[in-house]
């Protein structure tokens, strides 16, 4: 691109729950994402994209501010505080963008800030009196919303929509975005923020998609040796369909599969016309345009006898990632980048595509120079973490360098290392073994330096240190970021 080219439109799409294994390209057995994977094939796809804090709330402000956990704060699942720092949306709105979200939220407080949003058109699923659910609640009335299908917003029990399928919250939201696209609007260039419930749950696809994936096999989930053994000491009865502990087998794992595969299908074929008009409303306008498709964090969905979200395991951390853009930009299509990048690289790349800068401490980097043709990756090793989130020991820090993953448990020290490169479901881990104990004190090492100037304490300069208190929301937010 050059000075003289007007700046790019760009379709956000950002999904809810949204595992990185699960498209086509990636090789599934199961799923079908065709619209997904032309995104890829047309552009990038990145296959080692992580949510540096795995849950909805601190996913999104990560996303939101290009910050790491410990510079925005949020480390962990709280939700009703403000965002200090400046917003994608607002820095694009600030230099002349049309600014439009559709869809779920991103946990904005209070409530009726926008952060940079010029329009914001509230299909959550979740809530109670948006948008979607005043749609909903007028075509049926007392019927109970969403509340009225039955299944938790959170659980593995799943059942089809009940509804006509205009209503169901996918189709709503896309059909409320292609509205927008229709609409007369100034000369000024669009963001648009698609933004699903789906995947999350609950699990409830229109039936044709629910009943396509009960036709076929189930895959198994990764269940490594290790999960087991874990598992032998709590057999789990009692656990409630929200519990993020399962045992997910027969007809709880095909149901559960079919719902959570299903609700990627249906979204996928629904992107088909959302993006052709897009990118068509671009070149009738003669702006070049920009597509990029991600989700705030993963879900476990059985895997090592998991649900739901927050652990560092890849069906969790892991999210999809693909960018591509018009001719102007001379990306270099078809292409598969390796290297450990994150939403916080999503606001420095889309304001350098945009020809602006961004403002204040960022911790992402762009990923403009990948897009245009480099392997070199933006950097070494990438930190995650997870304050207490459902259950005690389930919080974590994770460093990976997209070749190895190392996971510490604070609460009990406990580690974990993986070899992604041949063992990619993480079925085996490698921290026990004396063969690989010169790499795991590399990778502790590692650790003890990035965590250095957190204030749980969590070092003592040359040792990692359990147990210590460990809240969601750091009191000396911004004073230690990590610098990669």
């Amino acid at each position: 691109m050059t000075d003289s080219t007007p700046r790019p439109d760009i379709l956000f799409i950002v999904s809810d729950q949204h595992r990185g294994d699960c498209l086509s390209c990636e090789g599934h057995p199961a799923v079908l994402t065709p619209n997904l994977d032309t995104i890829g094939v047309r552009g990038v796809r990145f296959s080692r994209a992580y949510a540096t804090c795995p849950s909805c709330i601190p996913a999104r402000r990560a996303l939101l501010t290009g910050q790491h956990p410990a510079t925005n704060g949020l480390v962990g699942f709280q939700d009703g505080l403000p965002i200090a720092s400046p917003t994608l949306p607002a820095l694009l709105h600030d230099a002349g963008y049309d600014t439009r979200l559709v869809g779920r939220t991103t946990h904005q407080f209070p409530p009726n800030e926008p952060y940079g949003y010029e329009q914001i058109v509230s299909g959550s699923t979740y809530l109670k009196n948006d948008d979607y659910a005043r749609d909903l609640e007028n075509a049926f009335p007392n019927s109970g919303g969403i509340r009225g299908v039955g299944l938790s917003f959170n659980g593995w029990a799943a059942r089809p929509w009940p509804f006509p399928e205009d209503l169901h919250p996918t189709t709503w939201v896309v059909q409320r975005s292609r509205e927008l696209l229709d609409r007369p609007s100034t000369d000024r260039p669009l963001m648009l923020q698609v933004s699903t419930y789906a995947p999350h749950p609950p699990l409830m696809p229109p039936p044709f998609y629910m009943e396509r994936y009960l036709r076929m096999e189930p895959p198994a989930p990764a269940v490594g040796e290790w999960a087991e053994a874990s598992l032998q000491r709590d057999p789990g009865m009692g656990w409630g369909q929200d519990s993020n502990r399962v045992r997910l087998d027969g007809e709880a794992l095909r149901s559960a599969q079919a719902g959570y595969f299903g609700l990627v299908n249906h979204l996928d074929d629904h992107l088909y016309w959302l993006i052709r008009e897009f990118c068509a409303r671009s070149e009738r306008r003669r702006r070049p345009w920009l597509v990029v498709y991600t989700s705030d964090h993963g879900e476990m969905l059985g895997d090592h006898h998991y649900f739901r979200k927050c652990e560092p395991y890849e069906g969790s951390a892991r999210i999809p990632l693909l960018i591509m853009g018009s001719q102007e930009f001379a990306f270099t299509g078809n292409r598969v980048h390796a290297g450990p990048v994150c939403l916080e690289d999503l606001l420095p790349t889309l304001l350098d595509l945009a020809g602006l800068e961004a403002i204040g401490h960022i911790d992402g980097r762009s990923l403009a120079p990948i897009l245009h043709g480099s392997d070199r990756p933006v950097r070494d090793v990438l930190h995650g973490e997870h304050a207490p989130c459902y259950t005690p020991g389930q919080a974590h820090h994770y460093l990976t360098d997209g070749r190895f993953k190392y996971i510490w448990r604070p609460d009990d020290g406990s580690e974990q290392l993986f070899d992604l490169s041949h063992d990619p479901r993480e079925l085996r881990d490698l921290a026990p073994s004396p063969k690989h104990a010169e790499r795991l004190t590399t990778w502790r090492l590692r650790l003890v330096q990035r965590l250095a100037r957190r204030p749980e304490g969590f070092t003592d300069g040359e040792r990692l240190v359990s147990g210590k208190a460990y809240p969601a929301v750091l009191a000396t937010s911004g004073s230690c970021n990590e610098h990669e």
